[in-house]
């Protein structure tokens, strides 16, 4: 399932696949969420944990390979994969089940938060 979501998410565009745009998208405060496979090799890891220095996107490790994260996603693999959507985040989260439980809780609340400031400007 969560395979399956990581591509519906690259046909919305709610995806920053690989080193250089997933950099971009934490960057530019666009990323929610960062992806790493389990076989993640450790230039990523180091370039991931330098990346995320001093913003508030969350990290997670998955797994699955390198290789099935690129196929899902039509690459032939990725070493990494910045979610840019926090429902899309959220909702991927979820199918990795108990073990990212905190993670999946954390997304729940800063979508929430979210939606409050947005109904606020409304308001």
């Amino acid at each position: 399932m969560s395979l399956k979501l990581l591509g519906l998410m690259r046909k919305a565009n709610a995806i920053a696949p690989g080193t250089d745009r997933a950099h971009e998208a934490i960057q530019s405060g666009r990323a929610k969420l960062l992806i790493l496979p389990e076989d993640a090799p450790d230039r990523a890891l180091k370039d991931a944990r330098y990346f995320l220095q001093g913003h508030r996107t969350l990290e997670i490790s998955v797994p699955y390979s390198a290789a099935e994260l690129g196929s899902a996603i039509g690459l032939g693999s990725c070493s990494m994969i910045a979610v840019t959507d926090i429902g899309f985040a959220e909702a991927f989260v979820k199918t990795l089940g108990e073990g990212a439980a905190e993670t999946a809780q954390e997304l729940a609340r800063r979508k929430e938060k979210l939606a409050r400031r947005k109904n606020k400007k409304k308001g």
